[in-house]
């Protein structure tokens, strides 16, 4: 590839904004995307509501209600596997239920992030990178250890978020890094490509993206999935990962990379989650496609595809009784920590591990064997 390189550079490259005085790590609403995130968020509770109203109509009239393995089995045993080095949560879990967008704040127990015996080592070193969906969860222990490993971090997430992104930006400065906070919604194609220039102003550069960002909400049969959930479904989790990418690929340059979340949903299925499946399924698919095209350009796509994961995503969906038995229907028997997840989107952006990986789909799924 060094003999493309003069091919391969950024084709809209900035040169550095200096930061004003009391402008570090702030929150940014780019082209008024905080208030349609806002509308964005209130969607989610609309259709979260929907689907609740439909699925205790079933309940009540006798109807089986569709699982998948997201759910947990009932009764979930003690005894789940604990390999790491300090314990982690296993079912039964606090009953618990929110609604949407759903905040870390308010889970208990709080998911564990900060992952204490990491000892970063430079793989990041000055790079920049952008995780949607950053604010929790996933992002936000991604977040947490790029800023160890020598990273400048920007978070993009709904404005009812704004809470967890502000922990998150304080978690991310005490590694000693900088975090931009962009409050808005992926769906939207003119708030995608704003945020990456947004990021390029602030930071003079882009080398990693983590396309992150998703909506799930469990329906019991596909004539319970309406146009409205589908749409949404579809526009944040997939549409989303392709306005991001596209926009960054005016920054990206050789040796960067884009890191994706799929899911055990989009390699095994799920009969309750329709919609989330399909588009953790495309997700895949995109993502091996892309790192086709983009293979000459020296740019690096890979994807994370995580079982069942403590985050906001799932008691925002679910109801409480599932909540307190998730995770605990795979072998290791309790749902993963972000922490546990966080090394993996480490090892896939850092040049000096995964120079000669693209294209693959990393299963992280609690001990299942994935074929």
């Amino acid at each position: 590839m060094a003999d493309r390189k003069s091919e391969s550079g950024p084709k809209r490259r900035r040169t550095a904004t200096p930061t004003a005085p009391g402008r570090r790590g702030h929150s940014d609403e780019v082209s008024g995307s905080g208030a349609r995130s806002r509308r964005t968020a209130e969607q989610y509770r609309t259709l979260q509501d929907e689907a609740e109203q439909k699925r205790q109509a079933k309940q009540q009239g006798g109807g089986k209600q569709g699982g998948g393995k997201q759910g947990g089995k009932q009764g979930g045993k003690p005894g789940a596997m604990q390999a790491g080095p300090r314990t982690h949560p296993e079912p039964p879990l606090p009953k618990q239920h929110q609604q949407k967008p759903g905040l870390e704040s308010k889970l208990r127990p709080r998911p564990q992030y900060k992952a204490p015996e990491y000892r970063g080592s430079g793989k990041l070193a000055d790079m920049v990178a952008i995780i949607t969906g950053g604010d929790s969860g996933i992002g936000r222990a991604v977040a947490v250890l790029y800023a160890r490993e020598g990273a400048d971090v920007a978070i993009i997430y709904l404005a009812d978020e704004q809470s967890d992104a502000e922990e998150t930006r304080d978690a991310v400065q005490a590694e000693g890094r900088r975090c931009l906070l962009i409050a808005g919604d992926v769906s939207d194609s003119r708030f995608c490509q704003d945020a990456v220039d947004r990021v390029v102003d602030e930071f003079g550069k882009l080398d990693v993206l983590v396309n992150n960002a998703a909506f799930q909400e469990h329906v019991s049969s596909l004539e319970d999935l309406s146009d409205e959930q589908l749409q949404r479904t579809f526009r944040t989790n997939i549409f989303g990962y392709f306005y991001m990418a596209r926009a960054a690929l005016a920054y990206l340059g050789e040796g960067g990379s884009i890191v994706n979340t799929g899911s055990v949903t989009g390699l095994e299925g799920s009969k309750a989650l329709l919609d989330y499946s399909a588009t953790k399924g495309a997700i895949h698919t995109f993502t091996m496609s892309l790192a086709q095209s983009l293979v000459d350009r020296g740019i690096r796509v890979n994807c994370v595809a995580p079982g069942p994961v403590w985050t906001p995503l799932n008691p925002a969906d679910a109801d409480a009784e599932k909540v307190s038995n998730f995770g605990a229907d795979v072998p290791m028997k309790r749902p993963a920590q972000p922490e546990e997840l966080a090394p993996m989107y480490v090892f896939l952006a850092a040049p000096s591990c995964s120079s000669y990986i693209s294209g693959e789909i990393v299963p992280v799924v609690g001990g299942e064997t994935m074929i």
